[in-house]
C-alpha cells in the first residue's frame, strides 16, 4: 500500500511470503512438444487443431503432408501424386522416397490399395483426429514399405456432446477463366466460361452412449462436382468428309464433331467442352468402450461410394467429347483395436481390420453399345463391347483422338485383411516392444481391351489405312490373386542416461510370392525361350520366395545441455518394400497381346486385316524376373533441434537414402550393340519382329 510511482521511476518493495498450503498437481497438456527427444525417427505430427481448422481446398488430408519437413510438391506427371478429379492426391513425395513406397495406416491397420501402392481413399477431415508422417529411419515396429509411414488416428466421442454441419461452395463465378477457354474463339465468336460447380456438405456428431464407458462418433460428407473441361482438336473439314468412300470411316466420322474452317487439304478446328461429373458419399462410424480402467475396445468403420466420369484421361487423351469413361467404386475399411493394461509395466495392443475396394471402369463407347463388327472393324471382338481408340498423328503428338480406350473395360474387387499384436514392456531404463503382423491380400480382377488404331495422317485416316494396331485378345482376362506377408519385430528404447537414449531393433518379414487361384499365369523362361504356365514344367511361382528380409534399425537421441532444449539425433534403418501383387495373366494362352506397326515394306493395313497383320508383326509378352528380389532402401539422418520458445523450434539436418533392387519395367529384347561397330542385334532373336513367337510355340 501507499506506493507512489512517478514517470520513469523504479521502486523496490521487499516483503516475505509464508507457505499456506503445499500440494502436488499433475498437468497434462494437449499440445505436443516442439522438439522430439525420445526417438531416432524423424517425423511430423499434424495435430487435431491443424487438421480441423486449417483451410483446405477440397478437404483432402493428404495435402497437409506438405507441412512435414522434407515433403515436396509432387510433379504434375507423378504416378500416384497427380490429383484425381474431386478426390485429391493418393500419394506423397517426402524425404526422397518414391511415392508408391508410403505405408498409410489408420488406427494401425493398412490403408494402402495393394494393387498399386496408393492410399485406398482419403478419410473425411471430420473423422481425422491427427496423423503423423515418419519419413526417415522408422522404428522396427513398422515395415511393409521402405518409404515414409503415415499413421492416422480417428476421432472418438467423449462424455460431452459435439456436433457440426457444413457446406462449402465453389463455382466458375469465383474462378479465373482457363487459359485454353478463350473469351473469343479463332472466328471471333464469344465463348462461355467452362462450367464448374462444387458442393461439399455434411456433418458430424459425437457423444456418450453410456457415460464414462461407451462413446460414439459419426460423420457424413458428400461431394457433388460438375466441371467442364476445355477440348480442342483438329477434325476433318466438311470438304474432306465429302471425299470419304470407305464405309468404316464414314461410320467413325459420325462420332467426330464438326469444326470450323478447313478445306479439302486442311482439317477444321474444333473447340468445346466435356463435362466431368464427380459424386462422392462417405459415412463413418466410431465406437469405443471402456470395460475398465485397464481394458478398452475401439471400432471404426468407413463406407465410401464414388463415381466420376473422365472425358480425356486415356493414353493418348481424347480430344473430342463422347470418348471418355466412367469409374465407379465402393471403398470400405474396418478397424478393431483392443488395448489391455496387464500391469504398470506391461501393455498389450491387439488390432484387426479389413480394407476393401470394388471398382469398375467402363468406356462411353461400351455404354453406348457400339459393336466393332457393325463398323466393319475385324479386331477379334464383337457385340456391344465398344470400338477401339482411334488416333490420328502420333501417339505422343496426336491431332485427333476418339473412340474407346486401351485396357478397358476393367474391374476388380480387392480385400486386404490384417491381424497384428504388440506388447510394451517397461523394465528399469529399458522400454521393450515386440510383436508381429500378418496380412493377406485377395484380388479378383478382370481386364478387357478395346484396342487401339493409329493413322499417320488425316489423309490415311480418310482413306481407311491404319499404320498401327494393338489389342490383347482373350476376353475379360480373369485373375484371382493372393499375396500374403508376415512380419515380426523386437526393439528397445534404452535410457542410458537421463539425457541420452539409444534405440535399436530388428524386423523380419516374409513377402510371399503372389499366386493365382487356378494358375492362370505364364512366365517367360529366358534360357529356353518358353512361356510356361504356373503349375507345369516344375514352375510353381512367378519368382522365388523373399523370406529372409532382415531389417536392422539403430539410432540415438542426445540432450546436449541436459535441459531438454537442444537435441542431437541420428539413426539408420533398412526397410523392404512389399511388391505389388502382379500376375502375368495376360500372356498366352490366357491373352493374345498382338500389335502391328508400319514398316517400309508394309506401311499400312486395313480394317479387315488387323488381326492377321498384327499376329504376323509380333506378340508382346510380359513377365517377371525369375530372380526377382524385393527392393529395399537404407536411410540415415543426422539432425540438430533447438527449442526457441515453448511453441517454436528449428531443426537442421541431413537425410540420406540408398535404394537397391528398385522396381523397374524393362524391355529385355531391345537392340544392343554387337562386336561389329555400327551393328545392333536383339538378345532374343526368336522374339524379334521378323521371327515372332506365337501362342502355339509356347511349349
Amino acid at each position: 500500500n501507499n506506493v507512489e510511482l512517478q514517470v520513469n521511476q523504479n521502486s523496490v518493495q521487499n516483503f516475505s511470503l509464508k507457505v499456506a498450503q503445499a500440494s502436488e498437481v499433475i498437468t497434462i497438456e494437449a499440445t505436443a512438444p516442439v522438439i522430439e527427444s525420445t526417438t531416432m525417427t524423424v517425423g511430423q505430427v499434424i495435430d487435431n487443431r491443424t487438421t480441423q481448422e486449417i483451410p483446405l481446398n477440397g478437404r483432402h488430408f493428404v495435402d497437409l503432408a506438405l507441412l512435414a519437413p522434407g515433403t515436396v510438391v509432387p510433379p504434375a506427371n507423378g504416378f500416384l501424386t497427380a490429383p484425381l478429379r474431386g478426390q485429391g492426391s493418393f500419394g506423397v513425395v517426402t524425404a526422397g522416397n518414391r511415392e508408391d513406397t508410403t505405408n498409410f495406416m489408420i488406427n494401425g491397420i493398412n490403408l494402402n490399395d495393394m494393387a498399386n501402392g496408393q492410399i485406398t481413399f482419403q478419410p473425411t477431415i471430420n473423422t481425422v483426429s491427427e496423423f503423423k508422417i515418419d519419413n526417415s529411419t522408422p522404428s522396427a515396429e513398422y515395415g511393409r514399405n521402405s518409404g515414409s509411414t503415415v499413421n492416422i488416428a480417428t476421432r472418438s466421442g467423449t462424455n460431452d456432446w459435439h456436433g457440426e454441419g457444413f457446406e462449402f461452395i465453389r463455382n466458375e463465378d469465383l474462378d479465373a477463366r482457363n487459359f485454353f477457354n478463350k473469351k473469343v474463339d479463332t472466328t471471333g465468336v464469344k465463348q462461355p466460361k467452362n462450367p464448374f460447380k462444387r458442393n461439399q456438405f455434411g456433418g458430424a456428431l459425437g457423444g456418450p452412449i453410456w457415460k464414462n464407458h461407451t462413446f460414439f462418433f459419426a460423420s457424413y460428407e458428400g461431394l457433388r462436382q460438375r466441371q467442364g473441361l476445355a477440348l480442342s482438336s483438329q477434325v476433318p473439314s466438311n470438304a474432306q468428309r465429302a471425299t470419304v468412300t470407305n464405309p468404316t470411316v464414314q461410320k467413325l466420322l459420325a462420332l467426330v464433331p464438326q469444326g470450323v474452317g478447313g478445306d479439302a487439304n486442311n482439317p477444321a478446328s474444333f473447340t468445346g467442352a466435356a463435362v466431368a461429373p464427380v459424386n462422392i458419399d462417405q459415412a463413418t462410424g466410431d465406437v469405443s468402450h471402456n470395460f475398465s480402467e485397464r481394458d478398452r475396445l475401439h471400432g471404426y468403420y468407413v463406407f465410401q461410394r464414388d463415381q466420376r466420369k473422365e472425358p480425356n484421361i486415356a493414353n493418348p487423351p481424347q480430344t473430342v467429347p463422347g470418348a471418355g469413361d466412367t469409374r465407379q467404386s465402393h471403398r470400405q475399411i474396418f478397424t478393431l483395436n483392443e488395448t489391455h493394461i496387464f500391469s504398470n509395466s506391461v501393455v498389450n495392443d491387439f488390432r484387426a481390420g479389413l480394407n476393401r475396394i470394388h471398382i469398375n471402369f467402363i468406356t462411353d463407347v461400351q455404354n453406348a453399345g457400339l459393336d466393332p463388327s457393325t463398323f466393319g472393324i475385324t479386331n477379334g471382338l464383337s457385340g456391344p463391347v465398344g470400338i477401339p481408340q482411334v488416333f490420328v498423328g502420333t501417339a505422343t503428338s496426336p491431332q485427333l483422338v476418339f473412340g474407346g480406350e486401351r485396357n478397358f473395360p476393367q474391374g476388380r474387387g480387392d480385400l486386404t485383411s490384417v491381424v497384428s499384436d504388440s506388447v510394451n514392456y517397461l523394465r528399469g531404463n529399458h522400454s521393450f516392444k515386440f510383436g508381429g503382423e500378418y496380412r493377406r491380400f485377395n484380388g479378383n480382377s478382370i481386364l478387357g481391351d478395346e484396342g487401339q488404331l493409329g493413322f499417320a495422317s488425316f489423309s490415311t485416316f480418310l482413306a481407311g489405312q491404319p499404320n498401327a494396331f494393338i489389342i490383347n485378345l482373350g476376353g475379360n482376362h480373369p485373375a484371382r490373386v493372393t499375396q500374403q506377408a508376415t512380419g515380426l519385430f523386437a526393439m528397445d528404447s534404452y535410457k542410458v542416461k537421463p539425457y541420452l537414449t539409444l534405440e535399436y531393433g530388428l524386423r523380419w518379414e516374409w513377402n510371399y510370392t503372389p499366386t493365382e487361384a487356378r494358375n492362370r499365369s505364364t512366365v517367360f523362361l529366358q534360357d529356353k525361350l518358353w512361356l510356361v504356365q504356373l503349375g507345369t514344367n516344375g514352375v510353381s511361382d512367378e519368382y522365388h520366395q523373399n523370406n529372409k528380409l532382415f531389417q536392422p534399425r539403430v539410432g540415438f537421441a542426445w540432450d546436449l545441455f541436459h535441459n531438454g532444449k537442444t537435441i542431437l539425433r541420428s539413426g539408420y534403418g533398412l526397410a523392404y518394400d512389399q511388391p505389388l501383387p502382379i500376375i502375368s495373366s495376360n500372356n498366352p494362352p490366357f491373352g493374345i497381346p498382338v500389335s502391328f506397326t508400319s514398316t517400309s515394306s508394309k506401311p499400312t493395313t486395313s480394317f479387315t486385316n488387323l488381326l492377321t497383320d498384327a499376329a504376323g508383326s509380333g506378340l508382346v509378352i510380359a513377365s517377371a524376373d525369375r530372380n526377382y528380389n524385393d527392393s529395399y532402401t537404407q536411410s540415415w539422418n543426422l539432425n540438430l533441434q533447438q527449442e526457441l520458445t515453448s511453441s517454436l523450434a528449428m531443426m537442421i539436418g541431413y537425410f540420406g537414402s540408398k535404394g537397391t533392387h528398385l522396381n523397374a519395367q524393362l524391355n529385355i529384347n531391345q537392340l544392343v550393340p554387337t562386336a561389329t561397330p555400327g551393328v545392333y542385334a536383339r538378345p532374343y532373336p526368336a522374339l524379334a519382329a521378323d521371327s515372332p513367337i506365337h501362342p502355339t510355340d509356347a511349349a
